[in-house]
């Protein structure tokens, strides 16, 4: 099988294209965008358009969609989940180009244009809430983004979840985890975070801007980074990420929200796209490097991020 169809195989599918996978922020803004439109609705009308995104779609999957309640809105890593009456748990990958529009209005601006209608549109429904109803469609000009339906009591176990590192925003991730997780580590910090049985949902991008919130080389063997530093490095993660979903994300590319709007991180960025550019650190005489790890581009400063 084409290394690039593995559901989570999201690392593979970067190396191969350009466009950014939209990392745990944008995933989290997609989710609070749909959550006042989803979250108690009733589905109706519901209409699929193709037979396939990167995998099949489940059979009978209007069918099954179709006059179900969405209980709520989770996320997990970078899956969307909406639990169903059913006990049917409906799970959204966004893969590269997917989006939710609601009303059919076009989601925000775009670096790199990827329709919304017509033959890429290829699932709608109607969410009826509060006595209206809402059109929400899912558009995927690449067709990396894949969809499940899952037995709600079954998620955990299903191989798309099960091995996944604990979220970095939850009460699992600590310096304490990453210790014993990384303990004779020889691969680089920067590879290891990137691992999702490590820690859920974390992409190339945050992962960059957290080590060097720590002033953590990028190229140190993971196995050898103390727990203070590692300390430091819980901490980093869990900030940028948090500033991050405030901001809405980072909206590289393709990515929108599901609101219309599009994130402004991106323009907090201290290295990430930043090769050449003097380090923002008071005092630092150092300039952005970037470096190819994993197949990756990664960006720090080689003056204050030590090994």
């Amino acid at each position: 099988m084409d290394p690039r169809h593995k559901a989570g195989g999201d690392e593979v599918l970067e190396r191969f294209y350009p466009s950014p996978m939209p990392e745990l922020p944008e995933v989290e803004t997609v989710r609070r965008g749909l959550e006042p439109v989803l979250e108690g609705a009733r589905l109706s009308r519901v209409r699929q358009n193709r037979p396939d995104l990167r995998f099949p779609f489940p059979e009978r999957f209007a069918e099954r969609l179709e006059g179900a309640t969405v209980e709520r809105l989770d996320r997990r890593a970078k899956y969307l989940l909406f639990p169903l009456s059913t006990g049917e748990t409906w799970v959204t990958h966004l893969g590269m180009t997917g989006r939710f529009t609601l009303d059919g209005t076009q989601l925000g601006e775009f670096e790199e244009a990827a329709p919304i209608g017509g033959k890429h549109e290829h699932v709608s429904l109607c969410a009826t809430l509060g006595g209206r109803t809402t059109r929400v469609g899912f558009a995927d000009a690449r067709r990396f983004g894949f969809m499940g339906l899952i037995p709600s009591d079954e998620v955990e176990a299903h191989p798309w979840f099960a091995g996944i590192g604990p979220e970095p925003l939850g009460n699992g991730f600590s310096a304490a985890h990453l210790t014993a997780a990384f303990r004779g580590k020889v691969q680089n910090i920067k590879v290891s975070l990137l691992d999702q049985r490590i820690v859920a949902g974390l992409g190339n991008i945050y992962v960059c801007e957290a080590l060097y919130r720590a002033r953590i080389s990028p190229l140190t063997p993971a196995g050898k980074v103390s727990g203070p530093r590692l300390e430091r490095l819980a901490i980093a993660v869990r900030e940028v990420l948090g500033e991050a979903i405030t901001a809405g994300g980072s909206t590289l590319r393709d990515f929108a929200n599901a609101e219309g709007g599009q994130g402004y991180f991106q323009h907090r960025f201290d290295v990430y796209g930043r090769e050449g550019e003097p380090c923002r650190s008071e005092g630092c005489p150092g300039v952005v490097k970037r470096v190819v790890q994993a197949g990756r581009s990664t960006f720090y400063c080689p003056s204050c991020q030590k090994r």
